[in-house]
């Protein structure tokens, strides 16, 4: 399989080249971490507020179905910057740092600073504990989160567990990190541009915690907030990997337990607002710029998020609400405003993608291709599949209207998404559709094929002890 994308990814790269007829195009590589389709215009939530999302989808082509290479942000990054799948180079989860089992790997921004970029970054665009700091000409650390007030941490609706979220009532924006990353940005939007850029620009919310000033809790009032339509038979029908993987005991219980449902839904939404208007700046930034009219915008996020649905919360699954995350393009004299394309794609194709708008090569490291066929003609045949993996052994695979799930011990989900877009109906043990369980899993790699665990991080407890020790005896020092 791996040999047949490539060889499409150079044909498209040979007959299109740049978009551009004169000059290499900008790119805006836009980041936004731990956000699912709870956009206006995907539907996921129908009392999101994302002006701003909703406008850079009107610009360019809003893919409905993305899907990230993995459910966690180190692993889905990893996979999305180097354009290597987890199961090739091990990195499975969030404590294994990447650039020791890559340590030849050409970085997405390292690619372009070859190619004559200038590559600017910030915030979150690798997971932030093993940032890749060799990419880039120019590294922004956006810098922390401002504390929760004393009566915010002492509120008991505002964590259940390990789910966390507050409301940082007259906290100005500006001491928000996601309004320095948007800041920084601008500045340089604002500039005059000798070469070509690459700017990077990652928000680090709506990942936990769920933080924002009072302005945008107060436009979500808690009594009148929708929850997620959760059946209470909903994992009956899964393999005991999938019940796992949910684990119904954990943070949904808890959430249960503390009659915080409607309280965590709304800090996600507020969260995702104070992220819309930071966003919003950054476009205002590009559109008063010389180079609005040659310059890429590609936005995304890392994976999508559950918040009861299945009964899980956080990434870390497989199931449509984990794995599908946003994903737009913006591609002047290619992308027609305002369309929507419902192929499922995966996020490995976002590398061969700007190498081939921006005219240059796609290396043989890759293993995505090219969608400049979709961004063209959102309707355009697409016979390859989004492939999702968590963890060794555990994969999903996106295709039409289907939803394949194979776990390591060999239990199996499968899902007809037409007739069933929340996923309930497991339908893998029935006669009439092992036909299609086939199909889609010859798409996955087989279990002697796939990469070891790349080594786990020493400081990274599982959990955070080691970390903590080692912060105080730095501090010691």
């Amino acid at each position: 399989m791996k040999r047949k994308t490539l060889a499409l990814a150079c044909l498209a790269w040979c007959l299109g080249g740049t978009v551009f007829a004169e000059t290499k195009p900008n790119v805006l590589f836009i980041a936004i971490d731990d956000l699912n389709d709870w956009i206006g215009c995907m539907g996921g939530h129908p009392q999101t507020q994302t002006p701003n999302l909703d406008r850079v989808a009107a610009q360019g082509v809003l893919f409905t179905s993305a899907h990230c290479a993995a459910p966690a942000c180190n692993p889905s990054r990893c996979a999305l910057m180097n354009g290597i799948r987890p199961f090739t180079s091990g990195v499975y989860l969030n404590p294994q740092p990447w650039r020791p089992v890559l340590p030849d790997a050409v970085t997405l921004p390292q690619h372009f600073m070859a190619g004559g970029y200038d590559v600017r970054g910030g915030g979150k665009i690798f997971h932030g504990r093993y940032e890749d700091i060799a990419s880039w000409h120019e590294w922004f650390d956006s810098g922390p989160t401002p504390p929760l007030p004393q009566a915010e941490r002492n509120n008991p609706h505002s964590r259940a567990g390990g789910i966390v979220w507050g409301n940082l009532h007259d906290t100005p924006d500006s001491e928000m990190l996601d309004y320095r990353m948007a800041s920084w940005a601008v500045e340089y939007l604002q500039k005059e541009h000798e070469k070509p850029f690459f700017l990077a620009v990652g928000f680090k919310r709506p990942h936990m915690p769920w933080q924002a000033p009072g302005k945008y809790y107060d436009k979500f009032p808690v009594e009148d907030i929708v929850l997620p339509n959760v059946p209470d038979d909903d994992l009956d029908d899964l393999p005991a990997a999938g019940v796992r993987m949910a684990r119904p005991e954990g943070d949904h219980a808890k959430v249960l337990a503390t009659d915080n449902w409607k309280y965590a839904v709304q800090g996600y939404l507020a969260t995702i607002n104070f992220l819309d208007g930071q966003l919003g700046r950054v476009l205002d930034a590009l559109e008063k710029s010389p180079d609005r009219d040659k310059t890429i915008i590609c936005l995304w996020s890392d994976h999508g998020w559950h918040l009861g649905e299945k009964k899980h919360w956080r990434k870390f699954a497989l199931w449509e609400e984990a794995t599908k995350a946003p994903l737009m393009w913006v591609v002047p004299g290619l992308t027609k405003p305002g369309t929507v394309c419902e192929t499922p794609v995966d996020f490995m194709n976002i590398y061969p993608t700007l190498a081939d708008l921006c005219g240059l090569p796609v290396d043989d490291q890759l293993e995505g291709v090219s969608l400049r066929p979709l961004l063209a003609d959102v309707k355009a045949d697409w016979d390859l599949p989004a492939i999702t993996t968590h963890g060794r052994g555990n994969h999903a695979v996106r295709k039409d209207n289907w939803r394949y799930i194979r776990y390591a011990d060999g239990g199996e989900e499968l899902y007809d998404r037409n007739s069933d877009a929340n996923e309930w109906t497991n339908l893998a043990a029935d006669s009439k559709f092992q036909t299609v369980k086939r199909q889609l899993a010859a798409h996955l790699p087989a279990p002697t094929d796939e990469a070891p665990d790349a080594p786990r991080d020493p400081n990274v407890k599982r959990g955070k002890q080691k970390q903590k020790q080692a912060t105080r005896k730095k501090k010691s020092q």
